[in-house]
């Protein structure tokens, strides 16, 4: 079975104002274990990346020249940006700035689309379990409201591949701060629902389920079509989530 290169989700597909995707570890130029991969700091050489880079901005038709990424850091920390660059010191990015491009990199964190069609504004989030128990989706959510007044009722959200509760083994440190719907014990061992805990964040915040699409793909045990650290450490590539407005 061949895998895209891209997927990207059901809801955001169906908004014209919205380009988004998600890289798989397929077709790229990089040689095996890394495929698709998009970043440079996994040991992959730096021109298969930069044309891994092209070729999923080329899919999407968004401008490289026009990227926005958080330098990210598993904070709760969530910016709003007007210019493309690197932002320190965060995890998510806010614009309403057409054709600038959020982007960020993930191989099991949970990427969050988030977007306002009243204000015509878009966040991306970077949630690992660090974030997530930080609540940065909520951090979100509040940044949204502050700059564009943004209603949480009226967001569609993107909760996308990540690793799934059916493979995201935790320790009872990880899980404790974490409530007991998001944790889930089999056989004496804890594994965490990071969708599942980033759904109710969003839903105590005001969010409405009919709004929020939730991936049933889980990365770690799906290695024809996504790059995991947790399951392949250092051989693993990364992927690239990318967000943009357009006209």
């Amino acid at each position: 079975m061949a895998f895209p290169p891209l997927i990207t989700s059901e809801k955001l597909s169906r908004v014209k104002e919205v380009r988004f995707g998600l890289s798989t570890r397929n077709g790229g130029v990089s040689p095996e274990p890394y495929g698709m991969n998009t970043s440079l700091r996994v040991g992959d050489e730096a021109e298969n990346v930069r044309a891994n880079r092209r070729r999923i901005l080329g899919f999407l038709g968004i401008d490289g020249a026009q990227l926005a990424a958080p330098l990210q850091c598993h904070s709760n920390v969530v910016r709003a940006v007007a210019q493309p660059g690197e932002y320190p010191a965060c995890d998510g990015l806010t614009t309403d700035r057409i054709s600038l491009a959020l982007v960020i990199s993930v191989a099991d964190c949970l990427p969050i689309v988030l977007y306002d069609a009243r204000h015509r504004a878009v966040s991306l989030v970077h949630a690992g379990w660090r974030g997530t128990s930080g609540q940065i989706v909520q951090s979100a959510v509040r940044v949204m409201a502050h700059e564009f007044q943004t209603d949480a009722a009226e967001l569609t959200v993107y909760l996308g591949p990540s690793a799934g509760v059916c493979c995201y083994e935790v320790g009872s440190e990880v899980a404790e701060r974490f409530p007991a719907a998001c944790v889930e014990e089999r056989a004496r061992r804890l594994y965490l629902d990071l969708k599942g805990a980033n759904l109710q964040q969003l839903l105590d915040v005001g969010a409405e389920r009919k709004n929020v699409e939730v991936s049933p793909h889980c990365t770690i045990c799906e290695p024809d079509q996504f790059h995991s650290y947790r399951r392949d450490r250092e051989e693993s590539g990364r992927m690239m989530a990318v967000v943009s407005l357009i006209n």
